[in-house]
């Protein structure tokens, strides 16, 4: 069974992306390529920083830490990540 990890970008323009994946760099790699499989959301937002990765468990726990931490407010994530 795979890991499952929750992840964040911080885009070009100061905005986040998270997202969860079982291999943070592989995913990473596709979002900053701008490849058919990366998020629609970060293309055209370069420069990308992978700025969070968290290992959770399983996918269901992985999908529910992504949407408690998409429903944070900027600042929150901030503190989370504890970034500038």
């Amino acid at each position: 069974m795979s890991q499952w990890w929750v992840y964040m970008i911080r885009c070009g323009d100061g905005s986040f992306y998270t997202g969860i994946s079982t291999d943070v760099a592989r995913r990473f790699e596709e979002h900053a390529s701008g490849s058919p499989k990366s998020a629609k959301y970060v293309r055209g937002r370069a420069p990308l920083e992978l700025i969070y990765t968290k290992e959770i468990g399983t996918r269901s726990e992985a999908t529910i830490e992504e949407r408690r931490i998409k429903r944070l407010t900027k600042a929150q994530k901030v503190k989370l990540v504890g970034v500038k």
